[in-house]
């Protein structure tokens, strides 16, 4: 489904933010994408999205989607991917609302940009999506301006139109991380049984080792823009190879002798 080759990512006359980066993943299929703060991680899912900021640039390699080559499309041909077959979630939702429209507002203009839809159902379309992200009283929360609601909830209002139209891939960065942590076990269930469903893949940016541990199918370990270990979640976890993974373990915590991933 997703393939990338090789690629580099600079800003500015920076050395490489991401430098030789290749994955294959397959319908469906859940990476895992963990490191430390500045390792690359989002900048591997900015460049999928063509979305990186400022001065940032693919200076080599590719990246296919089902067969197509991203980085040669136009940005009216993504306009038409972004949202639809191919979504974000933010690592700060709230940022992305705009503070003085209400939820409701927003949220009826965006699934009315990408689907032919009057305003009505675009309404329930949007209620039964926070009603999914466990949202108590959806009708109040389409009603509310971003600043009447928690972060928590807000995280949850961008998660519940990121998912909207059931993208093939999912682009998720640390979605769950503004959540505390039954709300975080109800959407990471959430997501799993969307991508069981719909066959959706997603490629998951966080820092959260436990997170990462119960969702993905493989895992790939960053470290200043480079690779340094991947393979399934039982081969990452179970023998890791580079003394990066292993030290990133050990700071697991235990209890009782027994560790949380």
């Amino acid at each position: 489904m997703l393939k990338i080759n090789d690629l580099t990512v600079r800003y500015g006359a920076q050395p490489p933010a991401l430098a030789h980066f290749s994955l294959s993943m397959k319908r469906g299929e859940i990476i895992g994408v963990v490191g430390e703060s500045g390792s690359g991680k989002t900048t591997v899912i900015r460049a999928v999205l063509g979305a990186l900021p400022g001065a940032g640039r693919v200076t080599s390699g590719s990246i296919r989607f089902q067969g197509e080559d991203l980085l040669s499309k136009s940005p009216e041909e993504w306009r038409k991917l972004r949202g639809t077959r191919m979504s974000m979630i933010f690592q700060d939702c709230g940022g992305t609302l705009n503070p003085i429209r209400k939820i409701g507002s927003q949220f009826v203009e965006y699934l009315r940009t990408h689907e032919m839809m009057d305003k009505r159902a675009a309404w329930e379309r949007a209620r039964q999506m926070l009603d999914k992200m466990r949202l108590p009283d959806s009708e109040n929360i389409l009603n509310s301006y971003p600043h009447q609601l928690s972060g928590g909830m807000r995280q949850r209002v961008g998660i519940a139109m990121a998912m909207a139209f059931t993208p093939e891939l999912l682009l998720a960065d640390e979605p769950t991380s503004a959540l505390d942590v039954t709300t975080q076990a109800q959407i990471v269930r959430e997501m799993l049984s969307l991508r069981d469903s719909c066959g959706m893949g997603m490629i998951l940016v966080t820092h959260n080792l436990g997170v990462a541990a119960y969702m993905a199918d493989r895992l790939i370990v960053m470290r200043q823009g480079k690779v340094v270990d991947c393979g399934t979640r039982a081969q990452v976890l179970g023998a890791p190879k580079d003394d990066y993974t292993k030290k990133l373990l050990a700071a697991v915590p235990e209890l009782e002798g027994k560790r949380f991933v």
